[in-house]
């Protein structure tokens, strides 16, 4: 077990999911944070007293190269999560996704070979891979940049592979599939879809449901960056994450309604349309590599993974947080 680890985006949905994993398995965790004048640690501000007490915050900014190096003095293994991720925003903001999800990566990546840091563990996206060619999608499926988002994740993903074959930085590449849970943005679709049947809505307004996605349990996926991080025989190599199953987002939508409001309906809003050649069709993942190498499998069914989402949602608290009646792009 590494001494000492650094999450970092471990604010946001995913990456407090792994802190709170890591520090349950009894590493010593550095979160790296957006630094804001409110100090606010996004979702790490949600956690018991007594696990933030066991946390070391660090404020700063993905994009900044000297906080980064700082950030990461000490530490033994890092995992980068910090990103921007909504597909809409990245059709009218590409430039800052260049600066964060590429300079970002490289911004890790370099002071990983100063600072000769054991591990590192690159957060990649099934988006990269775009509409399925063939399924299950396994790692030597081609890429395809269907959005400004998927492409600047494809880009960091062919650095941190540059620096592992020419200085042998010990990078793992870890993409997972379309993770869900209490936590998520309100721009992901089942967050979107639970928040307006909890606040009473009848007509659940969304995009394209013909797509299909396969769906991974938070804690799944952030027990499979462990399992990664712990493998030696992972350095180098691209790893999905994934439950290797699809479910459409319309029969995602109906199951969510079966559970919640049998009245409501689904309603189609163009503006929540991608562009058609930007609409990922197809995600279902092939798991065999992960499985093979490290051992790990979901341990969470889909339906007990979504109980648990629906019950966080229900609480006034949480779901206080959310617009439901707007479009979050």
């Amino acid at each position: 077990m590494a001494v000492k680890v650094l999450v970092t985006g471990a604010d946001g949905f995913i990456g407090s999911h792994l802190v709170e994993h890591l520090l349950d398995k009894g590493y010593q965790v550095r979160a790296f944070v957006l630094y804001n004048s409110f100090n606010s640690y996004g979702w790490i501000d949600s956690f018991s007293e007594d696990k933030r007490k066991k946390l070391e915050i660090f404020s700063g900014d993905i994009r900044d190269p000297n906080g980064v190096r700082v950030a990461m003095e000490g530490i033994d293994v890092v995992y980068h999560l910090a990103a921007l991720i909504a597909i809409p925003f990245s059709y009218h903001s590409p430039d800052s996704y260049v600066d964060v999800n590429i300079k970002g990566t490289l911004n890790v990546l370099q002071a990983a070979r100063q600072l000769k840091i054991q591990r590192v563990i690159v957060t990649s996206t099934s988006e990269v891979y775009g509409t399925a060619r063939y399924v299950p999608i396994d790692e030597n499926h081609p890429f395809q940049g269907q959005s400004p988002y998927s492409a600047t994740k494809i880009g960091a993903d062919r650095i941190a592979e540059s620096f592992y074959r020419s200085f042998e930085t010990p990078v793992t590449i870890v993409r997972p599939f379309n993770t869900y849970g209490p936590r998520q943005s309100a721009r992901a679709v089942i967050p979107t879809i639970i928040t307006q049947l909890l606040n009473g809505e009848t007509e659940i307004k969304l995009g394209d449901i013909t797509p299909t996605r396969d769906l991974l349990f938070v804690k799944d996926t952030v027990a499979g960056f462990e399992a990664v991080a712990n493998c030696k025989e992972a350095i180098g190599e691209e790893i999905n994450i994934a439950t290797q199953t699809e479910l459409s987002i319309g029969d995602l939508g109906r199951k969510l309604i079966a559970l919640i409001n049998p009245t409501a309906t689904i309603v189609q809003e163009d503006q929540r349309l991608r562009p058609v050649n930007s609409e990922v069709r197809r995600l279902f993942g092939s798991n065999e590599k992960i499985k093979k190498m490290t051992g790990w499998k979901p341990e969470y069914s889909f339906d007990r993974g979504l109980g648990e989402t629906i019950q966080w949602f229900a609480e006034k608290e949480n779901l206080s947080r959310y617009k439901h009646s707007i479009y979050n792009i």
